[in-house]
């Protein structure tokens, strides 16, 4: 939060002389700029094209989200029930775009349109924040579109988007310990793993150890 400082009238103390037309008040503390509006961003990659996922999505997300490997890797709500899926698309994701602090996009299939997986920076924020401009890196890939590469090209179309035009100076990859599958995606993206921070997260009612990794400006990528 940005501090201000009470503002007293500028009078001259030695007399009954109001300095106030000569002497310029202080210019007002500036505030946060205005959140910026990630609606309607769409991306694209030689295979891929990643854009806000649609009403249209709803059942094929509930139906991919009942799949086990997505149950224990990521934080998708357990049992995940048809309007979970229509609350995250409805309400969940247009909200996070139109605050620019979460960008969300589904990944088709840019011949055909079929839904392959999920992928969007999360809690962004910009340089005026404390940490300045940073965000983490989430995605999940539907099974029957695994080990073709998809989920690394959108990762790297998604992060690329991210430093490039929201000036991104840090984007964190974090991971459940054990996630073997997430990890190799990370470091083929360009992640650099930093380590393990123990017990960190709550997942399913068990305490758990993270790996967390970084993608930085100039970093391969």
């Amino acid at each position: 939060m940005a501090e201000t400082a009470e503002r007293h009238p500028n009078t001259d103390t030695h007399g009954d002389r109001d300095t106030r037309d000569t002497v310029p008040a202080p210019p007002p503390s500036p505030g946060p700029p205005p959140a910026r509006d990630l609606t309607g961003i769409v991306l694209s990659t030689g295979r891929l094209v990643l854009a806000a996922p649609g009403a249209a999505d709803i059942p094929a997300i509930h139906e991919i989200c009942q799949d086990p490997d997505i149950q224990a890797w990521t934080m998708v709500p357990s049992p995940y029930e048809y309007e979970h899926a229509r609350h995250f698309v409805e309400q969940s994701v247009p909200a996070g775009l139109a605050a620019g602090t979460d960008a969300v996009f589904a990944v088709y299939s840019a011949v055909g349109g079929r839904l392959l997986g999920m992928t969007g920076l999360h809690g962004i924020t910009g340089p005026e924040a404390r940490h300045g401009a940073r965000a983490e890196v989430g995605y999940w890939t539907a099974p029957y579109a695994r080990r073709q590469g998809y989920t690394a090209e959108a990762v790297r179309a998604l992060c690329r988007w991210g430093l490039a035009e929201l000036g991104l100076q840090r984007i964190e990859w974090i991971a459940f310990d054990g996630n073997d599958a997430s990890r190799h995606l990370a470091v083929k993206v360009g992640f650099t793993i930093e380590g393990t921070l123990r017990n960190r997260m709550v997942h399913r009612g068990r305490r758990t150890d993270i790996w967390i990794g970084s993608l930085i400006p100039g970093d391969p990528l």
